[in-house]
């Protein structure tokens, strides 16, 4: 495997992140593929030189996605403090806190029935904190949260805009970064979704920098990812 950013590594076109909690009884890849246990999305483990990797799966995953679409950085670091907005079931929180291994990831969502599915990956992942939480209203986890390095959301609602921008100026340090990924469908269901993220990466660039932004269409249909820097 040949590695690309910290702990995300990719073998001809498939993306593994090295497993920060690795399970016992490890299979090698030349032994017969057996199913290990405790896989937290039926994702596909491999085992290579005595270490553990999972797949991740671009069309489950926006991050990923960009990251296949030629994503050419990513600032998430071994110790990154995260919050993630719309964290849902708790799939791309799961490969960010393999990646942020000695960090910390606050995984938030307003929906009971998905918040209950992530409590169940934070009793695996130890690094990360669901949140019952409206990304509305960031003043009502701000004294859980804090400062962080990274603001992570996938939240398709209407204003996902000023949400993204809201919780930056409450959270975000200086220096620190902003990842977005934007469903255009959510913002407007007519508009052509191009003219949806000219006009969105417009707003953000009057408050952020934004230093990339990229379509992730196929792999995620109508969806732009943009990563923003706080100076």
């Amino acid at each position: 495997m040949k590695q690309i950013f910290q702990s995300v590594f990719a073998e001809g076109r498939k993306l593994y992140t090295l497993n920060s909690t690795p399970q016992q009884n490890l299979f090698s890849r030349d032994s017969e593929q057996k199913a290990l246990p405790k896989r937290l999305f039926d994702e596909e483990i491999v085992v290579a030189d005595g270490k553990e990797y999972r797949s991740w799966n671009p069309l489950r995953s926006k991050l990923a996605a960009a990251i296949v679409k030629g994503l050419p950085e990513l600032q998430i670091k071994s110790d990154s403090k995260i919050l993630y907005l719309g964290a849902a079931h708790g799939y791309t929180p799961s490969f960010i806190s393999d990646i942020a291994s000695e960090g910390v990831v606050f995984a938030v969502d307003f929906a009971p029935r998905v918040v209950r599915d992530l409590v169940f990956v934070a009793e695996k992942r130890k690094n990360i904190i669901p949140l019952l939480a409206d990304a509305n209203h960031p003043e009502a986890y701000y004294n859980l949260v804090g400062a962080v390095d990274i603001v992570y959301q996938d939240v398709a609602q209407k204003n996902q805009l000023e949400i993204f921008t809201k919780n930056c100026s409450m959270f975000l340090k200086p220096g620190g970064f902003g990842m977005l990924a934007l469903k255009a469908r959510s913002i407007d269901v007519l508009q052509q979704p191009q003219g949806i993220f000219l006009a969105a990466k417009r707003e953000l660039e009057k408050k952020l920098t934004v230093i990339d932004y990229r379509l992730l269409s196929p792999l995620q249909k109508d969806h732009a990812f943009f990563v923003c820097w706080k100076n």
